[in-house]
């Protein structure tokens, strides 16, 4: 492969620019022609490392029903993001046999700024994407395996890094009216300032959704970007804000719904609930020449958060036989509360110069990525009603996180092409606690190699063989905890600070003609024993290695002028990998998704069309108990109005399915149920359900 093909690889998956700005090249390096995206996922013949990896464009996320922010993950072949309580709460994802839950193994990315938040109040890597204006993202560059040195923390599984628009041709206003009291309001432009490009939006969200207990969403984002030269050659600084409460609508036990206690969207704790608040800023600064391209980013984030959460009712005093009166009757007793208040900043630099050995094209990269987290207050305190009860546990941390990397792309001859890379991280940690046992210092590094290789017999056809170590990080708390914080004597085992994953891949990819390309990746990945911080609990919980192994397909498909096709289908096995008598399954992992979705587009209609299954799956680890598949469509229409104006229908749940989005077993308690045991009140179905068939109408101006 010349040297410019290289260079383009870079371009392509590293800075994840704009199509014009990557067509974009200095001297000595050839220039690149414009490049004109037909289609709604970037072409990657002859520069993608593995046949898991793509970049899908603002095309196709035009055309896409989304329910909320966070569905762009859905983006993602084989990712699942659903959602098990208020709209304010970030996302569940799933993928490739992990219930990720809210981003642990799973790395985004949004302008360069790290979503995953580690050591938070509810779930390591927490990852909230109601920042987002789905609108104002430009691309979607996704990853999976640990096959990328400059991929670090939680991206085992994969990443995405999520690309807004630079500049909008014209500024527009956006009314979205809906069922169950949904109203948003969105308006955007872009400006010329002092020889740039500034960007400004504004979103005004409300949302009772269909529960018995309205949720009451009220979310604001306000965002300005301001962009000189290119994203290959240039600079942006970009501001963010975004506040959001809500009510949850947690998961409730299908024991209550079956008997007639409850409804499918009833509540069993109306004072449940949250708010969050971010505030961020970032800079990057992008150049090329002489054949060096160089690439500086920096971000500060302000952030703050409040969950009160109550998933197991009326266990809490009600573990004798003399219950007393409150166990029967009034409202629910668990609730607790979650909190995380932080500062966090971090700088990302990478450099990528070509150059020759043994008359061989390469490509050299190399990078450092700084993080700094520095946590007031993450805390878990019992509550009622929202009034705390009893500190669990209250502490303030300092996570200091550096990683050092570097890789090689080397044109081996016109056919083959070598990667190899090499990835270093160091964690150091200082914790202060309430319960002073579990306050302390660690420090933990790991080093993370990397090595693929693609073949390519010729222009349509490449495929790649891919291996890598990769990590996750674990909570910071759970790194130096001695005891457990609810009675401060208990000995408990800690949890190794940085996690190790191993990871191998074969795939190839395909063009057949000019109107359909195809993936396929046939995968496995390996996790060591570690140990799990539980945020509901304060304290950490085994969990054993685990062999997760499967097989991915992906269809994009254009049969004419106007139409386009794209599908996935991933199948997945995930078990434990020791011996024990409980059962082999990983609760929670999705063993089969499949999504179809079509396109058509001719003069001022556009539609968009999406079907999304996922199988049944095992929820505890002797498959005893298992959650019931679900599919679901969701339709979009859309009809521009000459040049000033569109109308849009968006129908979700279109056949009005009485799935669930999420689904759980584990020990509760109800009014009436005989008293609470731990270790022997057996787990039982929970379930949150999708939303019942829902229109949003939307009319658009542009100015």
């Amino acid at each position: 492969m010349p040297t410019h093909k290289l260079r383009r690889t870079a371009q392509v998956l590293a800075c994840l620019a704009s199509a014009g700005a990557l067509a974009q090249t200095s001297a000595p390096t050839p220039t690149l022609g414009d490049v004109t995206v037909q289609s709604t996922r970037e072409d990657l013949q002859g520069v993608a490392t593995s046949a898991s990896e793509g970049v899908v464009t603002s095309k196709q996320l035009r055309t896409r029903p989304l329910l909320r922010a966070g569905d762009v993950m859905e983006s993602v072949p084989g990712l699942v993001a659903t959602q098990h309580a208020g709209e304010g709460k970030a996302n569940q994802y799933f993928l490739r046999g992990f219930n990720l839950d809210h981003g642990t193994d799973f790395a985004t990315f949004v302008d360069g700024v790290p979503v995953n938040l580690p050591t938070h109040g509810h779930g390591q890597g927490y990852t909230d994407l109601y920042f987002l204006i789905p609108e104002l993202v430009d691309t979607v560059q996704y990853r999976k395996g640990p096959y990328y040195a400059e991929e670090g923390d939680f991206a085992a599984a994969g990443s995405a890094r999520i690309r807004t628009v630079r500049r909008l041709d014209r500024p527009f206003g956006l009314i979205e009216l809906g069922r169950y009291g949904h109203r948003r309001a969105l308006a955007a432009g872009s400006f010329s300032a002092g020889g740039g490009d500034l960007l400004l939006g504004a979103e005004r969200v409300t949302d009772d959704g269909p529960w018995t207990v309205p949720q009451g969403l009220r979310k604001t984002n306000l965002m300005a970007r301001y962009a000189l030269g290119t994203a290959a050659d240039g600079l942006t600084l970009g501001l963010t804000h975004y506040a959001s409460r809500w009510i949850s609508t947690d998961q409730v036990p299908q024991r209550a719904i079956d008997a007639g206690q409850l409804g499918r969207f009833g509540s069993l704790d109306a004072t449940a609930g949250g708010q969050t608040r971010r505030i961020g800023v970032n800079a990057a600064w992008s150049q090329q020449a002489g054949g060096v391209s160089t690439q500086v980013s920096a971000y500060a984030v302000r952030y703050r958060f409040d969950l009160f959460s109550n998933f197991s009712y009326y266990t809490r005093g009600c573990d004798t036989d003399q219950l007393p009166p409150q166990c029967d009757s009034g409202p629910a007793l668990d609730q607790f509360e979650q909190v995380d208040r932080r500062r966090f900043m971090g700088v990302n630099a990478q450099q990528s110069r070509d150059f020759r050995l043994a008359g061989m094209d390469g490509l050299w990269t190399y990078g450092a990525d700084l993080r700094r987290d520095q946590i007031a207050e993450v805390g878990l305190f019992d509550t009622f009603q929202r009034q705390r009860l009893t500190t669990v546990r209250r502490d303030r941390v300092a996570l200091n996180a550096a990683g050092l990397w570097t890789q090689a792309e080397l044109q081996l001859d016109p056919q083959w092409r070598a990667t190899g890379g090499l990835r270093w991280d160091h964690r150091a940690i200082d914790v202060a606690s309430s319960v002073a046992a579990n306050s302390g210092s660690a420090n933990a590094s790991i080093a993370s190699p990397k090595l693929s290789l693609a073949y390519s017999p010729s222009a349509q056809l490449d495929l790649y063989a891919n291996w890598g170590r990769g990590f996750h990080s674990n909570d910071a708390r759970g790194a130096v905890i001695r005891v457990d914080p609810r009675d401060a004597t208990t000995p408990v085992e800690r949890a190794n600070a940085l996690v190790r994953a191993t990871g191998y891949e074969l795939g190839a990819r395909q063009k057949w003609g000019a109107g359909l390309v195809t993936t396929a990746a046939l995968w496995l990945l390996k996790l060591d024993s570690e140990l799990v911080f539980v945020g509901d609990a304060g304290t950490t919980e085994a969990s054993r290695p685990s062999l997760r192994k499967g097989i991915e397909l992906t269809a994009n498909w254009r049969p004419a002028r106007h139409w386009e096709v794209d599908a996935d289908l991933s199948l997945a096995q995930a078990r434990f990998r020791d011996d024990n008598p409980a059962g082999n399954r990983i609760p929670g992992a999705m063993e089969r998704v499949a999504t179809v979705g079509v396109t058509w587009n001719a003069g001022p209609w556009t539609a968009g069309a999406r079907l999304r299954h996922f199988g049944a799956h095992a929820l505890v680890e002797d498959n005893s108990v298992r959650g019931q598949g679900s599919t679901l469509a969701n339709v979009r229409l859309a009809y521009a109005i000459g040049k000033t104006a569109e109308l849009s229908l968006d129908v979700f749940n279109l056949f009005n399915r009485r799935a669930n989005d999420i689904q759980y077993a584990y020990a509760s308690r109800l009014p009436g149920e005989p008293p609470f045991a731990d270790g022997v009140t057996a787990n039982t179905l929970h379930v949150h359900p999708s939303t019942p068939r829902i229109a949003r109408v939307g009319l658009k101006l542009l100015f």
